[in-house]
């Protein structure tokens, strides 16, 4: 199965990190938690300078619906909401946690052992009171799409096991090292919805991980579906219309059309809530790149600096030209390696001073390769030459908004022409 459009990146990276297994990172003198991790309004802070926590204690609040609590990733003191260098390249509060060495908190949640029996409200409640997001990277608060409105029918569930972004792995090998977790994690999402067979899309290039999740099928009630290689498979919109055939309308939510769309790691957090009653307070991460030492896959605890984890996996070879949170195509470039680690840190990736793209505004040519590797099937060239003339009305009249930033239709550009940076730049405009 696959969608219509995409593109197929040439040398994914993959290869440098895929077969290493997940090691756990030891721990550090000190943890800064970021407060926003989430899409939505950030946590408000429960501790203050001077406070003794435990590993697992609420540390930040959720602040309405659209937010996340967010709990301590070790045992220490708070040494104060510090600012830091947020991923967004703008500086960022946090709660810097003094480690004490000891690791030691007890799970603050009760087990839910028998969650096939048990009311899906508290189910859902747990989720809440855990802080789960969307670990793909968007961290959207997983409890809002268990949430939908009144007259929308949910019949289909999927798990983004597709991991279409080049260099990361962290996804390939959660499935593949820890297959029941997930596949768990699927079925109580299922119970929350009321969906009785969730679906995990997997590409085919991670043929281990369908082989593992396949033999939790019967157990947990789940699909397995092989997809095609193709960026951006992981995109939700995408990622429904390769399983179901649907489209969901401009403009418009999975919801729509009958769909939840959760992320593999997002579900393995689940299942440890929900049979170990502990809230989420580290992830895999994937430290690779041309010029890491030694690429793999981390266990981290949020709040670890970008430099810590490229030191876990050997430092450099040479000097970095850019560092980025997530992959190369829908990344973020970082100014600073004191960045650190948040719930939707899916990889930290860094790339040789050679392979950066110059970015041209030169005139468009017509080649039409944008329009073919548009998953959005929109038309990045009439919209990049409509902003760069001012026009944004033009550009929302031709859905500029639907746009989700892949980057298909900059990297297929025989032209080099900044496609996304001119359409980020018309989104915020029209924003305003």
């Amino acid at each position: 199965m696959t969608f219509s459009g995409g593109i197929h990146p040439v040398g994914d990276g993959k290869e440098l990190s895929c077969h290493q297994a997940v090691r756990t990172a030891p721990l550090l003198e000190k943890y800064f938690v970021l407060l926003a991790e989430n899409a939505g309004k950030p946590p408000v802070p429960v501790v203050k300078k001077g406070d003794k926590v435990k590993k697992y204690q609420l540390i930040a609040r959720a602040d309405g619906f659209v937010s996340a609590n967010l709990h301590a990733p070790t045992s220490g003191e708070v040494g104060g909401i510090v600012e830091v260098p947020g991923p967004m390249g703008v500086p960022a509060a946090a709660v810097e946690i003094i480690a004490d060495g000891e690791d030691a908190g007890e799970p603050p949640f009760e087990p839910l052992l028998n969650w096939e029996s048990i009311d899906p409200e508290i189910l859902k409640q747990r989720v809440i009171d855990a802080g789960l997001v969307g670990m793909g990277g968007a961290s959207f608060p997983s409890h809002v799409k268990l949430s939908p409105p009144p007259g929308k029918e949910i019949d289909t569930l999927i798990l983004n096991g597709a991991e279409c972004e080049p260099y990361l792995t962290a996804d390939h090998r959660l499935m593949f090292e820890k297959p029941e977790k997930v596949a768990r994690g699927a079925a109580i999402f299922g119970r929350i919805l009321g969906v009785r067979r969730p679906v995990i899309g997997v590409e085919i290039n991670k043929g281990d991980a369908i082989e593992a999740l396949e033999r939790f099928e019967d157990r947990f009630g789940i699909s397995v579906v092989p997809l095609l290689v193709r960026y951006p498979q992981g995109s939700e919109k995408q990622l429904i219309n390769a399983v179901t055939k649907r489209a969901v309308r401009s403009g418009g939510l999975p919801m729509d059309a009958g769909c939840v769309v959760q992320n593999v790691g997002t579900a393995a957090a689940l299942s440890d809530a929900v049979m170990k009653g502990i809230p989420l307070v580290e992830r895999i991460v994937t430290v690779t790149g041309d010029v890491v030492f030694s690429p793999g896959n981390w266990k981290l605890k949020l709040g670890t600096p970008a430099i810590e984890a490229v030191k876990l996996a050997g430092g450099v070879t040479e000097e970095p030209g850019k560092l980025i949170f997530g992959g190369p195509m829908m990344g973020f470039a970082q100014k600073s390696f004191e960045v650190p680690v948040a719930k939707n840190t899916s990889g930290i990736l860094l790339l040789p001073t050679g392979v950066s793209v110059n970015y041209e505004a030169s005139g468009c040519i017509r080649c039409g390769r944008c329009v073919q590797g548009c998953p959005m099937n929109l038309m990045p060239c009439l919209l990049s030459t409509a902003i760069e003339a001012d026009r944004f009305d033009l550009a929302y009249q031709n859905h500029v908004m639907d746009c989700m930033e892949c980057g298909s239709c900059a990297y297929v550009c025989p032209d080099h022409r900044p496609l996304v940076q001119n359409i980020r730049r018309a989104k915020a405009e029209l924003r305003k």
